[in-house]
């Protein structure tokens, strides 16, 4: 019932209605606890998490710890080789997207990182215009815990993400509300340069077909979540998917947890990483001649019981 009221009468969105709950469990623990730090930090967490209600600002994780007893690595790149490893990885989506190009030419491996960039070529491999990269793993994964250690590009426009994706999540008939497929952004940085939230990634799962809807595809964005001064320090963001349920990570510290959809993907999925790349509105406000954005990347493991 006082969900029903949040939603339909304050029409606040589902990470809104999180941030409510989690306000009323923080109560609780101010009322119940006799640590002075404990009812500190409980304080403090309700105030973030009004922030979030009201104006739908990013919020500190605060979830659980994470716990990979009864995992085992199954999948590592530590990039330290002179190149891509083509054994394992393929370039990605080679060609037009969105206002520019994907392209294997901004993909290179440095000093133990895999960077991809975000410039503009003059002599680009399909022309002159915007350039960047994505690669994605050879080898599909159904369920584990994916996690990549990276420090995001810290420019206006691009923007960073590491996502898993169905063969056709955005199809009511095959993603049959996620148990066909989704897609998972594990982080997605959005927040260069925002004067509230900056230094914070989005964590979202797309599927279609949710609740028997066939028109379009429906979305669950779990909000916004700050890391650790991440356009310049290694973050780890780390995703969890288990047989009944989605839990996202960051530096090792749960953010949410979700059941979105008709149930968890059941499907292999690929392992993507990318410097995305906007729309040509957005990029026409950029110089250049002058621009150039780096996405670091040290690791990416796979883990599967």
């Amino acid at each position: 019932m006082f969900e029903t009221f949040l939603v339909e009468v304050l029409k606040l969105a589902p990470r809104q209605v999180w941030g409510v709950e989690q306000q009323l469990h923080y109560l609780t623990e101010i009322f119940t606890s006799f640590s002075p730090k404990k009812i500190i930090a409980s304080l403090l967490a309700i105030i973030e998490l009004f922030g979030l209600t009201i104006l739908d600002f990013p919020t500190t994780p605060r979830g659980q710890e994470l716990d990979l007893t009864g995992y085992s690595l199954v999948f590592e790149d530590q990039f330290d080789a002179p190149t891509l490893n083509t054994d394992v990885w393929e370039y990605r989506g080679s060609g037009p997207r969105r206002g520019g190009f994907n392209a294997e030419s901004q993909v290179e491996l440095k000093n133990g990182n895999m960077i991809m960039t975000g410039e503009y070529l003059t002599d680009g491999a399909y022309g002159e215009g915007w350039y960047t990269g994505m690669i994605k793993l050879k080898e599909r994964y159904c369920k584990g815990y994916f996690e990549i250690r990276c420090i995001v590009n810290n420019d206006p426009g691009f923007w960073s993400a590491f996502w898993l994706q169905a063969d056709a999540p955005y199809t009511a008939s095959v993603s049959k509300g996620g148990p066909g497929g989704a897609e998972i952004d594990i982080f997605e940085s959005m927040s260069w340069g925002d004067t509230v939230g900056s230094n914070s990634v989005t964590q979202t799962v797309h599927c279609a077909g949710v609740d028997g809807v066939q028109e379009g595809f429906q979305s669950n964005n779990l909000g916004s979540f700050y890391g650790n001064n991440i356009y310049e320090e290694y973050n780890t963001y780390g995703f969890e998917w288990t047989d009944d349920e989605y839990i996202f990570y960051i530096n090792g510290v749960e953010t949410r947890r979700t059941s979105f959809g008709n149930g968890v993907s059941e499907v292999e999925e690929d392992v993507i990483v990318s410097l995305e790349i906007p729309a040509a509105e957005e990029l026409s406000e950029l110089d250049k001649e002058n621009y150039n954005t780096e996405f670091i990347v040290d690791y990416v493991r796979i883990y599967q019981k």
